[in-house]
């Protein structure tokens, strides 16, 4: 996948599912809202056979990636 975010996806949430992702966005001191939900979409595909090469939330340090798969401690610690 290019680096280019030139498409735009609306998305309605009811007030529960929109508490999730901004709990999972909290827990894991992600910058943005659009920034969780593009991982949990990475995680859910990726638990599904599919991965792709979008990955900017792991730019902000969030998430240490290795072959057992994501830990919750920022690169570098």
């Amino acid at each position: 996948m290019s680096g280019l975010r030139d498409e735009r996806l609306q998305l309605m949430l009811s007030p529960e599912e929109l508490k999730l992702i901004d709990d999972f966005r909290f827990a894991h001191r992600m910058p943005t809202r659009a920034a969780a939900v593009r991982e949990l979409m990475k995680l859910g595909l990726s638990a599904t056979g599919i991965s792709g090469d979008g990955g900017k939330s792991s730019n902000y340090g969030v998430f240490k990636r290795g072959p057992d798969g994501h830990h919750n401690e920022p690169e570098g610690a």
